[in-house]
């Protein structure tokens, strides 16, 4: 698994993990509230489109993940990648 951290957001990309291009992003760090982004192929992030891309986080901290992923949107992107090298 590979991490990047931003502003007290800990980002996990999962090796071979399901698409679309996605990350766990974790307030605090891991086993804090999780917010799942999806990875745009235009350049943007939103919240993930399925059931449990919230766990115990507040519409704060959904922003706070959401607004550290467009920060850091490349990174993200390039994380993901070397976790799904076949």
């Amino acid at each position: 698994m590979g991490s990047l951290d931003d502003g007290g957001v800990k980002f996990m990309a999962f090796p071979q993990d399901h698409e679309p291009c996605h990350i766990h992003g974790f307030v605090g760090g891991i086993g804090g509230p999780e917010v799942i982004v999806d990875l745009k192929g235009d350049g943007t992030v939103d919240l993930a489109a399925r059931d449990d891309a919230v766990q115990g986080a507040n519409r704060s901290e959904v922003r706070k993940v959401l607004a550290a992923a467009a920060r850091r949107f490349n990174d993200l992107i390039t994380l993901w990648d070397a976790m799904h090298i076949d």
